[in-house]
């Protein structure tokens, strides 16, 4: 396949809106934004063998490459609108890359995003996604503006990526649930949008809670104590049984959540526990905010050190 048939297959999957005034095609794209309305845009590249295993099929690496970014925009309550995509591949195969138009259009599909451009080229599996979404003025959801006596929230469950991945590595049967957690997560937009202008601060959780979370303790220059024992765990990862040390290490350092941690005044718990159960997604108080710096695991209310604090690309191995 060409590359240029590579584009018109792509293009002929796309799903347009009326505020695309010139999509995949031309040069560069024309979009029409509302007025009044702010741009939200987030990048997330996707490699092979680092974001996803090896034998990945192309139909979740589709998903996931689009999911990744989705959360980002969750995380500052954004709506969803247009994409751009970036796609390297060591050769064109039709079936792979309809698997992976399959993923990455039914997630679009789900959420009213646009395809609007992006790149093809030759080299390495490699997926690079850009979204822009749009928010009212002032109402977006930033890292910076904790407050001492928050309370501390993450949505969903944590550590069933990170379980499914260490799985993987040690030549084990990886459970379905698992697996779907690591290969499809699911981009919390409803409740990132329900939250904007209720939470004060927010992240989505990527590369583990205490390295995200950290990254709110530092922007907004507080300290952020994460009660272990209160981390939410799913049903599947709870019947792994393994040590709770194994598992908490999974749920606060493992990363490839995209679940939301975000700080809110404790007077609003009702209301946070009720908008979240009208998005469909359980939320979990997992600690506070305090005067201070940094970030500390707490259980049964003392600090206690842990192995790693989250994933980073140039870290030493």
């Amino acid at each position: 396949m060409a590359e240029f048939d590579l584009i018109e297959r792509i293009r002929r999957r796309s799903q347009t809106r009326p505020d695309v005034v010139l999509g995949i095609g031309d040069d560069a794209a024309l979009i029409a934004p509302p007025a009044g309305m702010q741009l939200v845009v987030a990048t997330d590249t996707l490699n092979h063998g680092v974001h996803f295993p090896p034998q990945t099929h192309s139909f979740d690496i589709g998903w996931k490459a689009l999911a990744v970014n989705l959360s980002d925009l969750a995380a500052m309550g954004a709506q969803p609108a247009w994409g751009s995509l970036s796609l390297s591949l060591p050769e064109a195969d039709p079936d792979w890359l309809d698997g992976f138009i399959d993923g990455f259009m039914q997630l679009a599909g789900e959420h009213g995003l646009s395809l609007i451009g992006g790149d093809t080229t030759r080299g390495p599996l490699s997926v690079c996604v850009s979204v822009i979404g749009l928010i009212a003025p002032d109402q977006a959801l930033r890292r910076d503006a904790a407050q001492p006596n928050d309370d501390v929230w993450v949505s969903g469950t944590l550590g069933d990526a990170a379980a499914a991945l260490a799985l993987w590595q040690q030549g084990h049967d990886i459970p379905q649930a698992l697996r779907t957690r690591l290969d499809r997560p699911t981009p919390r937009l409803a409740l990132g949008q329900t939250l904007a202008g209720l939470a004060h601060a927010a992240v989505d959780i990527s590369d583990g809670l205490l390295a995200d979370a950290g990254h709110i303790a530092e922007a907004s220059a507080v300290a952020i104590d994460i009660e272990l024992e209160q981390l939410p765990v799913s049903a599947a990862l709870q019947a792994l049984g393994v040590e709770p040390q194994t598992r908490w290490h999974w749920q606060d350092s493992g990363g490839d959540d995209y679940e939301l941690c975000f700080t809110a005044a404790p007077a609003l718990r009702e209301t946070i526990r009720s908008r979240a159960l009208a998005c469909g997604t359980a939320v979990t108080r997992i600690g506070r905010v305090c005067a201070g710096q940094g970030i500390t695991a707490m259980l049964s209310g003392e600090p206690v050190k842990t192995s790693r604090s989250g994933f980073e690309h140039f870290a030493a191995r």
